[in-house]
């Protein structure tokens, strides 16, 4: 299990930082006009040179929007990363949901809780939509 073990990233790049921050700030992911998520749980993650992702309580998401795929990428600092579709007619909802299941030791809290990508999904931030961006290199 990989919660148990460090993540090789840090190893190797220990000035890098993956900082996960809980807030009480009122989340939701919308596709189209569903609601995929509602959350006043969520995680801010601010990881080195990335775009701030909001991590969400899985058990806040509407199950019968999500539908797991084989789709699997690996972060060295996170761990693994399992991914769903959301139920849409949009096809650029395949693979927009993600989630480390059993993330590595120093990224414990991200598990049980889905990211989007904002690209692809309305993100709205107690009530504004946010700026939608892609996870990944910042500027």
């Amino acid at each position: 299990m990989n919660h148990q073990t460090t993540a090789p990233g840090f190893e190797k790049h220990p000035d890098y930082q993956v900082d996960i921050k809980a807030t009480g700030d009122r989340v939701r992911i919308l596709a189209g006009d569903r609601v995929v998520i509602d959350t006043t749980h969520p995680l801010q993650v601010t990881e080195s040179r990335h775009h701030p992702v909001w991590y969400l309580p899985l058990a806040d998401a509407d199950p019968s929007l999500l539908t797991r795929t084989d789709h699997s990428t690996y972060c060295p600092f996170k761990g693994n990363a399992s991914y769903w579709s959301i139920d849409h007619p949009d096809p650029a909802l395949a693979n927009s949901v993600w989630a480390y299941e059993d993330p590595y030791r120093e990224c414990v809290p991200l598990k049980d809780h889905l990211a989007f990508y904002t690209d692809r999904v309305t993100l709205e931030v107690n009530g504004e939509i946010q700026k939608a961006e892609a996870p990944g290199w910042s500027s």
